[in-house]
This record gives structure tokens, sequence and C-alpha cells, in this order.
């Protein structure tokens, strides 16, 4: 499980890391009105990332709680711990998911 999980994410951050390049310069606009429906043609494509990155950012919290609750009905004595290292991890899920919708709709 493990095993398909790392490979899950190096497939991730390869393919976040080679899309960065390919965005990086954009190509001219022979005139203003090209510029506009390019923008327009963008904007769709920006919710529905936007829209992804909001929905996996909620199951993803959902997981880390509902796991956080039955580790703590197990363990009642780990309770604190178990707690403070769900919020850092919801913490960091949030903020990846505001950097995610900033990449998406800031155009």
């Amino acid at each position: 499980m493990i095993h398909a999980l790392r490979i899950i994410y190096m497939t991730c951050v390869v393919v976040l890391a080679t899309a960065i390049p390919a965005m990086a310069q954009e190509a001219p606009a022979a005139d203003a009105e090209a510029a506009v429906q390019e923008t327009t043609n963008a904007l769709p494509l920006g919710a529905i990332g936007a829209g992804i990155a909001i929905i996996g950012a909620g199951f993803g919290i959902g997981k880390i709680g509902a796991s956080a609750v039955e580790a703590i009905a197990r363990q009642p004595e780990a309770g604190g711990a178990i707690q403070t290292a769900m919020i850092i991890a919801a913490a960091l899920i949030e903020g990846a998911t505001f950097f995610a919708l900033i990449i998406c709709l800031g155009k």
C-alpha cells in the first residue's frame, strides 16, 4: 500500500514539475481581441481545476478526521497527540488547496 502511494506521489510530482515550464511563457497575441479570447477560454479550465482541488482537499480532510476519531476511540489516552497531528495535517492540506486555487484562478 505504501509503495503504491509513493508511486502515485512521485507521478504527481513529475507531472507538476513538467507542467511548470510549459506554462512559463505565453505565446504573443496577434492583437488585443485574440488576447481576450485566450483569457476567456482559459477561465473555465481554471474553475474546473479549482473545483478538483477543493474536492480533493475535502476528501483528504474528511479522511483525516475519520481516522483521527477512530484512533482516539481505540486509544483515548493518546487523544491529544492525535488531535494535534490531525490539525497540522489538515492545515497543510488547506495550504496546498489555497495554493492550487491561486494557481488555477489567478491569471
